[in-house]
């Protein structure tokens, strides 16, 4: 007699309000601002380091656009800065695929990773891999590429990347950071 063993059920995804609580539990502050207008949400995610009563130092920035639509967050601009920044991208990173899949209907999300010098393009295209994008295009001088260039302000490679694989990726690493 063949006996079915029921499938445990799979951990909830990783929230932004887990992910809050991580960055929280490092001494961190993570805040998302996602403020709606004409239908276009603006982006903004933050890491900072707490300081003093009213002051604080910022190790991480993200900014980026969503329309309402499946294919619809764009990632503009992404910098981390400081000392002791282990993990502050990934808090980001993760804080970011989690709103999106939370708050709005994306489930796709784009960046260009910029061509200013062929080295510094090669590691950001493997970085941005790491997080789940992957190569679309090429915006280069061509015409057909201007209203590209003019959107993302710059030449290099289009990526696309699933909120949801991105998030995966960033809650095995954060497990992977937190030990056992």
């Amino acid at each position: 007699m063949n006996s079915v063993v029921p499938a445990l059920p799979s951990p909830p995804a990783l929230s932004l309000q887990r992910v809050e609580a991580l960055a929280a539990k490092r001494g961190l502050k993570l805040r998302l601002r996602a403020p709606r207008r004409l239908g276009v949400w603006s982006l903004q995610v933050v890491v900072a380091r707490p300081l003093a009563a009213d002051r604080a130092e910022l190790l991480g920035e993200l900014k980026g656009w969503c329309l309402p639509i499946s294919a619809g967050l764009q990632l503009d601009t992404m910098r981390v800065q400081g000392r002791d920044t282990a993990g502050v991208g990934l808090l980001i990173w993760a804080a970011t695929f989690a709103w999106a899949l939370e708050c709005t209907p994306c489930r796709r999300a784009w960046l260009l990773a910029i061509r200013d010098r062929e080295r510094q393009h090669a590691r950001l295209v493997r970085y941005f891999q790491q997080r789940g994008f992957g190569p679309h295009r090429q915006l280069g001088a061509a015409v057909p590429d201007l209203p590209g260039r003019l959107l993302w302000g710059g030449s290099g490679l289009l990526m696309v990347g699933d909120c949801q694989e991105g998030l995966n990726r960033c809650e095995r690493r954060l497990q992977q950071s937190a030990g056992p």
